[in-house]
């Protein structure tokens, strides 16, 4: 049993003892210290908190458990039920809250759950922020309120469509364009919430031909729920098999996208985010953002428009939001499929990198095969070097941190998370696990040779 307590909240196994796993009396303590934690910003005023889940088994479960804390602790709560990550995040802001709770362990198995933690403004809090929450909940300084000061939940079940018609808002998604194109798109939403989303997004996008897979929200997820290309194959074939023009994956959380070309191909997790920024930035002209583990591509992508600049962030979304803002993005995100466009939000969102993709290939006139060859190929090799639990990993990344910088061929070091090496053609991330004696090390170049050679290199040298 597990429980990990991060910058991405609090997340554990279901089911074993307080303290090794998500049990009941953990999200009671860390939903009570997320509420402390808020009202110390806003003593006299009443706080309220969206909460949302995905279509996981526990979800009801800790729901129940989150909902109940809040009002006990004199919070009044706008419960959305089933609903997806970014739909959640979109109902903070346009909810007027005080801050979210959302339920879900994102692509973990089912058996996972966990309490994703948003501010005022809909994003996830910050490294320090969740510290203090933490700090919170071990104290056990929470104070419950009087009878009278109880929280009062109100019930409302459809943000997803508020969701939507926000998306059909934005000047960049043409729904004319997209209908006009006549696509049959399938759909795998791994028995959760994006069955509910996707295929009601896509009708309202004018995509009428619809091969819905997995979209059942019962939470006995169909495959590994994280949207990779060994996990992918189902839907690999219903594209092949049903004549689609496009296949389009999302995760149980709905934060992450993932496309199939018709052919059956994988389009490839890391040019999601590539290919809408190329959208994005040929209408708005920008800066762009990603983390330091995602393509180079993007950056590529991004230099082909005049004044535009790419800027890397350390890994994690809060991390890549602020650098956003702090840069004036206008369009960002991660190489997992997550596309955050502030034009709508600061948060990844499946919903809104499918309207935006849809509507450049509309646009474009060409197959989904087709568009991905206009981007810069690159192979991303993703390795791991095991250590001894004594060693001293932050002492050993600096030491390879000083090792290369200067070195012949290296054009940047960068320590702002881990080490990352760039080297003319490709470039090698060490990054140590918050969980294991391990650092993980990705790499990539455009083959899949020379990826795993840097990755090789830099291994030998720790």
């Amino acid at each position: 049993m597990s429980l990990i307590k991060s910058i991405s909240g609090i997340r554990g196994t279901i089911g074993g003892l307080a303290g090794e796993g998500l049990s009941p009396i953990d999200v009671v303590k860390f939903t009570s210290a997320f509420a402390t934690f808020l009202k110390t910003n806003k003593p006299s005023q009443r706080l309220k908190i969206a909460v949302g889940r995905d279509a996981r088994l526990s979800g009801a479960m800790v729901d129940h458990l989150v909902v109940g804390t809040l009002v006990g602790m004199g919070v009044d709560v706008l419960e959305t039920g089933l609903s997806t990550t970014p739909t959640t995040e979109m109902t903070v802001i346009d909810g007027h809250c005080d801050g979210g709770i959302i339920i879900t362990a994102s692509h973990n198995p089912k058996h996972w759950n966990a309490l994703k933690l948003l501010n005022a403004r809909g994003e996830f809090i910050s490294d320090a922020e969740g510290k203090e929450v933490l700090r919170l909940a071990e104290s056990g300084d929470v104070r419950f309120a009087e009878v009278d000061d109880l929280g009062a939940v109100s019930v409302e079940d459809d943000w997803i469509d508020r969701h939507i018609e926000r998306v059909l808002e934005l000047q960049l998604v043409d729904s004319e364009a997209i209908r006009q194109a006549g696509f049959r798109v399938a759909v795998d939403a791994v028995n959760s919430t994006g069955g509910l989303a996707i295929p009601r997004l896509l009708r309202c996008l004018g995509v009428s031909d619809v091969v819905e897979l997995n979209c059942e929200p019962t939470g006995h997820f169909a495959h590994n729920p994280e949207p990779i290309p060994q996990n992918l194959t189902q839907i690999s074939e219903c594209v092949r098999v049903n004549g689609c023009d496009l296949g389009i994956v999302v995760d149980p959380d709905v934060d992450r996208l993932a496309l199939v070309c018709e052919d059956g191909q994988m389009f490839g997790e890391e040019y999601t985010l590539v290919s809408v920024a190329d959208y994005v930035l040929r209408h708005t002209p920008g800066n762009t953002v990603s983390n330091l583990s995602s393509s180079r591509a993007l950056r590529d992508v991004t230099r082909r428009y005049a004044g535009c600049q790419y800027n890397a962030a350390a890994v994690g979304e809060v991390n890549v939001t602020t650098l956003m803002r702090e840069t004036g993005a206008v369009i960002g995100g991660e190489g997992n499929g997550g596309v955050i466009y502030p034009a709508l939000h600061y948060g990844r969102d499946a919903l809104v990198g499918v309207a935006l993709f849809l509507t450049l290939l509309a646009k474009s006139g060409k197959k989904v095969s087709e568009l991905r060859k206009t981007y810069p190929e690159y192979i991303i090799s993703k390795n791991r070097k095991d250590l001894t639990p004594d060693m001293d990993v932050d002492a050993l990344l600096a030491k390879v941190a000083r090792l290369y910088d200067g070195m012949d061929g290296v054009e940047k070091v960068t320590t702002i998370d881990g080490v990352k090496i760039d080297f003319a053609d490709g470039w090698v991330h060490l990054r140590k696990s918050n969980t294991e004696p391990i650092i993980r090390i990705y790499s990539e170049a455009a083959t899949e040779a020379r990826a795993n050679a840097l990755a090789q290199q830099v291994m030998q040298q720790i």
